[in-house]
């Protein structure tokens, strides 16, 4: 299995954890590296509550909540955040809240989950194994148009239509049911080859975060997390690409502007508090860090606070 190393780990910890008394949430428990550091931070009285779509990340979650009493881990989308809290979180303010986003070396590295377009698997894509479309089943029903409108608004590929034609042409001899066999075609069809970066890179980000509803669920859980956190309380995010960074850093601008209203309206700024404010510059991994993770190059974090 392969080891998942733990980006921006000190980083995202030190950011987040203020009140060692306090409850926090690791929406994205992953393997569970940032969620132990935290653990190491809390006091006999902090709590700390794990969330993750994968099985298998649910059974290290299983693990450590039974070394641990002050952790509890549940298997769902963080965009059900407000109910996850309010079923394990003892009714305790929520001091800190961190998305870890994207997906993580083992689901990358095992072929069988479906990720990667270096590795032969069944066509899978899916975080929650136990439910959901396969990558499989969608190229076989989706429309060429809707094929090439998920590569290009999820993985920004600029080929997504020569790409798409490619596919459905395809499929008409013979269903895709590999990785290598879909990633075969699009490199055959791709006519402009990024340098350092397989043909395949960009259509199978746009399938993954489809298929997943990543930027759907990340949406919501920026909103509940807002909602959420106590006077103080900080929102700590790790992107891995454009989209997502771009959507994290425009909500924190939109919530710490507030509404934008005709001037001619007879309100004060102070009518309308901040609902959460930036803290410090965006964060990107050290170039040591990239040295010894190559993965890591493309993080960047983003913190928030709550204000009084």
């Amino acid at each position: 299995m392969s080891e998942h190393i733990t980006v921006l780990l000190n980083e995202a910890v030190d950011a987040l954890v203020k009140d060692p008394d306090g409850l926090y949430v690791d929406c994205t428990f992953g393997r569970g590296g940032h969620s132990r550091l935290v653990l190491e931070k809390l006091s006999e009285k902090g709590r700390l509550i794990g969330i993750d779509k994968d099985p298998r990340a649910i059974q290290t979650g299983k693990e450590l909540e039974a070394e641990d009493s002050r952790f509890s881990i549940c298997h769902g989308s963080f965009a059900d955040l407000k109910n996850w809290i309010a079923l394990k979180g003892e009714d305790k303010p929520v001091a800190g809240i961190l998305m870890d986003l994207g997906v993580s070396s083992p689901q990358l590295d095992e072929a069988e989950r479906g990720f990667s377009f270096m590795k032969d698997g069944p066509l899978d894509m899916r975080m929650n194994t136990e439910a959901g479309q396969t990558a499989a089943q969608w190229v076989a029903s989706a429309k060429e148009e809707e094929i090439a409108d998920v590569f290009y608004q999820f993985g920004e590929e600029r080929c997504s239509r020569r790409l798409a034609k490619a596919i459905v042409e395809r499929r008409r001899l013979e269903p895709f049911e590999r990785t290598l066999d879909l990633a075969q075609v699009i490199k055959d069809a791709h006519p402009k080859w990024e340098k350092n970066k397989h043909p395949a890179t960009r259509a199978f980000q746009g399938m993954r975060i489809y298929l997943n509803n990543e930027l759907g669920d990340l949406q919501d859980a920026l909103q509940y997390a807002t909602d959420s956190l106590d006077k103080h309380g900080r929102l700590v995010v790790i992107s891995f690409h454009s989209l997502e960074d771009r959507m994290v850093k425009r909500f924190i601008r939109d919530k710490e502007k507030g509404p934008q209203l005709p001037p001619d309206i007879p309100v004060m700024e102070a009518d309308f508090p901040k609902e959460i404010k930036h803290i410090g510059k965006a964060v990107k991994p050290s170039k040591e860090e990239v040295d010894v993770n190559v993965r890591s190059r493309s993080a960047i974090m983003r913190i928030a606070e709550k204000p009084v």
